[in-house]
């Protein structure tokens, strides 16, 4: 890869592709106990020497070790991950900016997030802002919050 996209940049977000994710929801894949992982020495060169900011991969734990080592490296010296991620087939290989939103959970130790890829505008996949996209429509009624139905409305 670094002879057709040339060195990881510093700050880079990097995720690991493995196709992996393309069985799920396949209950089976839960009971496996070797898929996909990130290696430790892959994991210590991208953090420590290329600098990245952010790794994920699709399956949900980082390697297949015994003691989970990859995972239990990230934890203990800082780096967060990405576990579970899916579509990277529609992402291109460089060049997307990587925007990560986050639920708001209180007292656990991780939860789902959102991982979007805005891509360069020929890229084959996703949605792009039509003309009536944006900006957004003004309405003659301001939004309120309404108890009985919990949320926002107009």
């Amino acid at each position: 890869m670094k002879k057709k996209h040339g060195r990881i940049p510093e700050g880079s977000v990097v995720f690991a592709r493995s196709d992996w994710s393309k069985a799920w929801p396949d209950p089976k894949l839960a009971t496996l106990k070797e898929f996909p992982g990130v290696g430790l020495d892959a994991l210590k060169f991208l953090h420590e020497q290329r600098k990245i900011l952010f790794h994920g991969h699709e399956p949900l734990d980082t390697d297949s070790t015994p003691n989970l080592e990859g995972e239990v490296w990230l934890m203990h010296h800082g780096y967060a991950q990405a576990e579970g991620v899916a579509n990277l087939d529609q992402v291109p290989e460089t060049g997307a900016l990587v925007i990560i939103g986050y639920p708001k959970f209180g007292g656990g130790l991780g939860g789902y997030a959102r991982y979007i890829a805005v891509c360069p505008p020929d890229w084959t996949y996703g949605a792009t802002i039509g003309a009536q996209d944006a900006p957004l429509p003004k309405s003659e009624k301001p939004l309120h919050y309404d108890a009985s139905a919990g949320m926002r409305v107009r």
